[in-house]
């Protein structure tokens, strides 16, 4: 280890013990202004950014539509654009290839003992595909898709999910905002402060606040909450 530190500790030791030392040379008074100064001070670091590139970094895409950029693209155009820059992650179908994230399939599986959370059984908006492909994706080559690819690419996961059903459907700026996703309505905006109110105390209770002893009730391996390998529900 090196002594260095140990040097630095000895000396502030020192001056604060020696009669004269830098603590004792500097009334309190002067300390508080030093400190009040340099709060003050201006490091003079970076500059304001430039329009141009506050829209390079703003590039996110709201579920009504705001951010959307201008493009188009068919389902058709979007099939061999995935098989090439998303299948080896994705499967080509949307079933996940080895740990990847699963895009397609589990259809009403959701209120099982072991749901599938893909695009069309789960997530709530289609914004959210356009801009999560739109940042970063490609996996290792993120934003390099043009904005015609990126509609491709993204009508093409939809129509995996049969969200689109033709193959000949352009997918645009102009008609995003119809794309409705299946599980939209079960996501709703947080309401505690209207629905769980009565529930709040002011002062809330610390300790002793239940009558009796804690019991354990269930235990996972008794009630059996995680399926075996091979038992849990098919996804066709």
């Amino acid at each position: 280890m090196s002594k260095f530190p140990k040097l630095v500790l000895a000396a502030a030791a020192f001056c604060l013990i020696v009669p004269g030392g830098l603590a004792a040379q500097k009334k309190p008074e002067t300390v508080q202004s030093a400190a009040n100064a340099g709060s003050a001070k201006k490091l003079n670091i970076g500059r304001v950014p430039t329009v141009d590139e506050i829209a390079g970094w703003d590039i996110d895409i709201r579920p009504d539509g705001h951010g959307l950029p201008v493009g188009k693209g068919t389902v058709k155009e979007g099939e061999p654009l995935y098989v090439e820059r998303c299948a080896a992650c994705h499967g080509e179908f949307g079933e996940s290839a080895g740990r990847w994230p699963i895009l397609a399939g589990g259809a009403k599986t959701l209120a099982s003992h072991d749901p599938v959370k893909s695009v069309g059984s789960y997530w709530p908006y289609a914004s959210t595909l356009l801009d999560y492909i739109r940042r970063a994706m490609p996996f290792g080559a993120s934003q390099t898709l043009t904005n015609d690819e990126l509609y491709a690419i993204t009508a093409y996961v939809l129509f995996l999910n049969d969200i689109i059903t033709s193959e000949d459907f352009e997918l645009s700026d102009k008609n995003f905002r119809t794309i409705k996703l299946p599980n939209e309505p079960n996501f709703f905006d947080d309401d505690r402060e209207t629905a769980e109110k009565a529930f709040w105390q002011k002062d809330p209770c610390m300790s002793n606040c239940m009558p009796g002893v804690a019991t354990v009730t269930g235990r996972a391996r008794v009630i059996d909450v995680t399926p075996e390998p091979g038992q849990g529900p098919k996804v066709e």
